[in-house]
């Protein structure tokens, strides 16, 4: 998918370790050359354990958003109890595959902390194809700031250290990008003394 085709920008990073999961995007909402917004959110905390960081058309975002939360909602109302971040990431999938003939322009990341299988992780592209993964970033960002994270990505690291790693990431991006830009926003999901709790923060780059 090409962003720069349609003059969609975007860059979204995620990256987990031993106890965290930390999703980041910046906030600009750009169409061929013109800035639509400054203060798009890509970055979205669907519960207290789990969250998404999103690249592509700003509708799609939103509307992928909104029916995985109303889904995960039902799942939780029905079956008694809180579904897995693996069984939302599969649940997402089987949702975006069933629109592969009208598909979404979105890639996707799902991350979040379950108390028996921990930190995960997964990367979706807009057909539903599903990659867990320690790191990734997404959009016309990408290939900058992967860069980032591959040299500087360790399992071992701290969650402070893969927040300020995924800020950097985007900051790298938005430097090239043209695209990308406008703040930063980061969600950082952590498990500590056996409790989940999901932060939400932005943060101004100038």
């Amino acid at each position: 998918m090409s962003y720069h085709e349609y003059g969609i920008g975007a860059t979204a990073v995620g990256v987990r370790g031993r106890d965290f999961v930390v999703l980041g995007a910046e906030r600009r909402v750009s169409y061929g050359g013109f800035v639509a917004s400054k203060a798009g959110k890509k970055v979205y905390k669907i519960t207290d354990y789990l969250g998404m960081a999103l690249a592509g058309l700003f509708a799609d975002i939103q509307a992928i958003t909104k029916m995985l939360k109303a889904n995960i909602d039902y799942y939780n109302l029905v079956v008694g109890k809180r579904i897995s971040v693996k069984s939302a990431a599969k649940l997402l999938a089987t949702i975006l595959y069933s629109y592969k003939y009208f598909p979404f322009f979105s890639e996707i990341l799902i991350g979040g902390i379950d108390y028996k299988e921990g930190p995960k992780l997964f990367v979706m592209d807009p057909l539903g194809s599903l990659i867990e993964d320690d790191f990734a970033a997404l959009g016309s960002g990408a290939p900058i700031a992967v860069g980032v994270l591959e040299t500087r990505y360790s399992r071992e690291m701290s969650v402070e250290e893969a927040r300020k790693l995924v800020i950097d990431s985007i900051k790298a991006a938005i430097e090239r990008d043209a695209l990308s830009g406008d703040g930063i926003d980061v969600l950082t999901i952590v498990k500590e003394n056996d409790k989940i709790k999901a932060v939400e923060e932005s943060i101004r780059v100038f």
